[in-house]
Order: C-alpha cells, then structure tokens, then sequence
C-alpha cells in the first residue's frame, strides 16, 4: 500500500484530533480572555508571548525578513486583531470558529489568481455551498451576532489567506520556528493599535485586574494553540501526506460550534446548523473532491478491459 492511501496509526490520529480539538475549542478560551483584555491588546500579548522566548530557542527560518514581516501583520493584525475585535461584542465564539474556515476559499482563489489558474467546476460548486452559508448567518444576525461581525471575520479570514500566500514560501522549513520569529513582528504594531485606540488606561487597568483564568486564556493562545498545535501538526504533516492530515480541519468549527454551546451556553438553533453544514460541505467538496475523483478514475481504469493485439 502507497504511502498516500497508508492508514493512520491510531497514535497520530488522536494526536491530530487533539490540535483541531484544541483549535475549535479555543474560540472559547478567547471569549473568555476577552472579558478581562481589551482585543487588541489581547492579540498583542499573544504574539508576544508567541515570540518571546521562541525566538531565542529556534534558530530564524531560512526565509528574508521582508517575508517574515509580512506574515506576522497578516496573520497577526489582520487575521486575529480583527478577529479578536469581531468577537468581542460583534459575532459569537461558535460562529465565528464557523465563518473564519473560508480562508480556504479565499487562499485558493488568491493561489489561483496568482498562478494564472481557472477556477474549476467543483470549486465554484464548493464556494457556493459555502457563500450559501455565509448568506444563511447574514440574514439570521442577532444581538450576539451582526453584520459587521461577519465583516470583520470575513475580512479575517482573507488575511489568513494572504499569510498562507506568503507562508508557502516557507515550505520546508521550520513552522513552529517561522511562526515564532513572525509573530515578532506583529507585536509592535498590535501594542501600537492597543494604544491609539484602547488607550493607556485600558491597557494598564486590563493588566492589573487580570485574575488568573485570564492570565491562562492568553497563555493558552501560545502553549496550546501555537507552540503545541503547529507543532504536533507540522510534526504529523511531515511524516504523513497532506491530504491525510488536512481534511480533520474539517472538524475545528465542529469542535468551536460545540464547545461554544457546551461551555458558553451559546444557543444552536437550526439555522446556525443549516449554516454550518452549508460552509462544511463546502470546505469537504473542496478538500476531498480531488481524492475521491482520482480514485474514481483509477477504479476505472482498472475495470477497462485489456486492448486486443
């Protein structure tokens, strides 16, 4: 059997449903965080704390400063400062871990765009399952969630996909490293939006007044989200095909949707379930479309009859 179609040691599985638990579930964390830390100070702590002491320990990844500083905004400011700002107030933890999954479209459109790429028909069947809905939480917007929120994780998820453009230059390097050192970069900025915007007693009375499970939300943002998490999924990738490892973070807003109900008692009714099994389907024909296309024809050509001579 090809490595490509090898079963997953029951060891890795669990190791992969561990990260995309941790992710889904830590929509969570950040509500919570966010009820002592203004947003942006909230991001800027967790790049911090993504930074130092990493950089200190992993060698810097083989990629120029200018790349290194161009994920870190993107990821860091656009993706998480927006979305920190989003869930604040504007959009709920389980929607949210919901409508930030269509960076895949948008990294896949951008990918394409820039490879001169059409656009094929199961991807435009796959953005509409998704855009569907997108539509269905648009038209559902409530005291917990609004139209601006979704904006907001929407513009979001475009900046995760701008950084995962940028981020494929990296490819073979280090991750958890290249995370580390990026993060570097959006930590000046953050601190600076933190200042302008939140102003200086905000930040110093969120800090003072900080208890405890404050303090382990942040830290759970860079221990188990970061370090832990793009570890063991870099880890796993590396000894794995992609497309055995990828499609299970087709589970992180399964996971976000649930923890949120669980832990926030964030009501599910059924549109939000429509919703989300409109964005998954689109995310699942997208990611596992090819595979099962490919298996398909080889069925196929293995069913055809051998030619006369």
């Amino acid at each position: 059997m090809s490595a490509s179609h090898a079963a997953l040691p029951l060891r890795h599985f669990l190791l992969a449903l561990s990260v995309v638990a941790i992710w889904g579930s830590n929509f969570v964390v950040i509500r919570w965080g966010l009820d002592v830390f203004p947003p942006l100070l909230f991001a800027a702590l967790r790049f911090l704390l993504a930074a130092v002491p990493a950089i200190f320990l992993l060698p810097r990844p083989g990629v120029s400063w200018r790349n290194l500083a161009a994920y870190g905004m993107l990821v860091g400011v656009g993706q998480f400062g927006l979305l920190y700002l989003a869930m604040r107030s504007q959009i709920s933890p389980g929607l949210a871990s919901l409508v930030i999954q269509t960076q895949v479209f948008f990294t896949v459109l951008l990918a394409m765009r820039s490879s001169g790429e059409r656009v094929q028909g199961f991807q435009w069947l796959a953005l509409a399952l998704a855009a569907s809905g997108v539509g269905v939480i648009a038209t559902h917007t409530d005291g917990t969630t609004t139209v601006l929120g979704l904006a907001m994780v929407l513009l979001a998820a475009f900046s995760w996909a701008c950084g995962n453009i940028v981020g494929k230059r990296a490819t073979g390097q280090n991750m958890l490293a290249y995370v580390a050192w990026s993060s570097a970069f959006a930590v000046a900025p953050l601190f600076a939006l933190s200042l302008v915007f939140e102003g200086p007693a905000q930040m110093l009375g969120a800090v003072r007044h900080a208890d405890a499970p404050a303090w382990a939300a942040l830290l759970w943002q860079t221990v188990g989200n970061t370090l832990y998490g793009y570890g063991v999924w870099s880890w796993l990738l590396a000894r794995h095909p992609a497309a055995t490892i990828v499609p299970m973070a087709l589970l992180v807003p399964v996971f976000g949707m649930s923890a949120s109900a669980l832990l926030l008692a964030e009501p599910l009714p059924g549109w939000k379930l429509i919703a989300a099994a409109l964005v998954i389907s689109g995310l699942a024909q997208n990611l596992l479309w090819p595979r099962v296309r490919a298996r398909l024809r080889r069925g196929g050509a293995a069913m055809q009859p051998p030619s006369g001579g």
